[in-house]
């Protein structure tokens, strides 16, 4: 299948992508989210995989809108632990770099390394693996990566500090995402479906998001994430984006008929097994 990522080669997309498939799959490098999913629209890529949230730098809220606003769904999620090098070219030391070029949510990830290191200047990139490959061309001293340690390997370059992560635990959670017209099968692998994601709005009433919380909790739905994004046109309106898990998917459904009922809208992002 062609898979359709943001970032190049050796990017922590990629990787994803090769741990949710287990083989080998062709990689359809984008250099933003919105290309991503215009990669899906024009049929150049079958299916995707795409962040959404980190424990560190936290959800991509963007990412939801995307999605919500397409006609493609997710049918499966996996984790990665991310850790995190500084890359330069070789014979540079930590006090030669006056600049680290990397993806924001990278450079977001790794603010205490950075605030000890207050001289270097951070710039926002398209992709890590990317400007690794960019130094390692261009032969870029005094400027420094953020990226994978298999990327050093690859691209010739030293690693001059390992885990600059702000924390041990850092994980990045990516969907898989594909039209809901095709066989969803080859993605599922026949792994029963115990997790959805939900979008809803709102009316402009009292305890309107309780009475959405009292359904799930009263189905048996347990609330994984919440989040919310802005309801474009309308003034301090919300789109609420929730990830819920369960044990018995008749329940879910009678969750999603008694929400009907208390939202303006609910719109199904999804329907997939919880990922590892």
């Amino acid at each position: 299948m062609k898979v359709a990522i943001q970032g190049f080669t050796g990017s922590f997309h990629a990787i994803a992508t090769a741990k949710y498939f287990g083989s080998p799959q062709e990689l359809v490098m984008c250099d933003s989210f919105v290309n991503l999913f215009k990669a899906l629209e024009s049929g150049s890529a079958d299916c995707a995989v795409m962040a959404i949230e980190n424990t560190i730098a936290g959800t991509i809220l963007f990412n939801y809108s995307l999605l919500s606003n397409s006609k493609y769904q997710i049918v499966g999620e996996t984790f990665l632990k991310i850790e995190h090098c500084l890359l330069a070219l070789p014979d540079q030391h930590i006090r030669n770099i006056v600049e680290v070029r990397s993806h924001p949510m990278a450079l977001m990830q790794c603010i205490k390394f950075f605030s000890e290191n207050p001289s270097i200047k951070l710039v926002e990139a398209i992709d890590t693996a990317y400007m690794a490959e960019l130094i390692a061309k261009e032969q870029t001293k005094g400027v420094a990566a953020i990226a994978g340690e298999g990327v050093a390997e690859k691209f010739g370059l030293q690693i001059l500090k390992k885990n600059i992560e702000d924390s041990e635990r850092n994980f990045t959670r990516f969907l898989v995402l594909a039209n809901p017209d095709n066989k969803l099968d080859l993605f599922r692998s026949n792994l029963g479906i115990n997790k959805a994601t939900l979008s809803f709005s709102l009316p402009h009433q009292i305890g309107g998001l309780s009475k959405v919380m009292a359904i799930l909790s009263a189905h048996q739905m347990n609330v994984m994430t919440f989040a919310s994004t802005p309801h474009v046109g309308s003034e301090w309106e919300y789109f609420f984006h929730s990830d819920i898990t369960f044990d018995n998917y008749d329940n879910y459904i009678s969750a999603i008929h008694d929400l009907k009922s208390a939202t303006q809208s609910v719109q199904i992002l999804g329907e997939y097994a919880n990922g590892i």
